[in-house]
């Protein structure tokens, strides 16, 4: 696969980080997975408040059939193989205040990119995903209202592309990015 260039020079483990589908089925350790949430744990937060949480299932556990069968048709054709499916969420309001937190999202962003960042380093699929019925989860976990359920990932072991089924093989490749000229402006809009 080719790899991203970019116009200034970046840590490559940010450059060249990007997410895959198709994974392998063999099980992710939980030294492997802690030290993912260990390194989500060490993201900047307003008021270091951290309102990050990660409810996860583990594939061939009683959990796993509840957080898979959250998940659009879509996503269920290639999580199928991850060894580990994870629900992110986010305290909506201060511990210290109970005040709403306007950066609560914010905060639980920067941790899922620790995440993301730290499975790249140890070779692991980490993908990201939306499709998935947030109320259904709301209700099967029984998440109370004062946190936000922000998305979902699924991790695993990396597999050959030709593991998928043929329309998601021709999806498996590394994106590039908008050019910073569309995403960044001097003083307003």
């Amino acid at each position: 696969m080719n790899k991203r260039k970019s116009h200034y020079s970046i840590e490559p483990l940010i450059l060249n980080r990007w997410s895959p589908r198709a994974m392998s089925g063999e099980m992710v350790s939980d030294k492997q997975l802690f030290t993912l949430f260990d390194a989500a744990r060490w993201a900047p937060s307003s008021y270091n408040s951290q309102p990050w949480r990660f409810l996860y299932a583990k594939r061939e556990t009683p959990y796993w059939d509840t957080f898979f069968n959250l998940l659009v048709h879509f996503n269920k054709r290639w999580t199928e193989k991850a060894g580990i499916l994870v629900l992110i969420l986010s305290k909506k309001n201060f511990e210290h205040n109970d005040k709403f937190s306007r950066s609560h999202s914010f905060d639980t962003g920067a941790a899922w990119q620790n995440l993301a960042l730290q499975g790249h380093a140890l070779n692991l699929v980490i993908h990201g995903m939306s499709g998935f019925d947030y109320e259904k989860a709301r209700e099967t976990l029984n998440i109370p209202n004062d946190y936000a359920i922000e998305a979902m990932c699924a991790i695993g072991h990396k597999a050959p592309s030709s593991t998928l089924p043929p329309d998601l093989q021709e999806m498996e490749k590394i994106s590039d990015r908008k050019p910073l000229r569309d995403l960044v402006f001097e003083g307003s809009l």
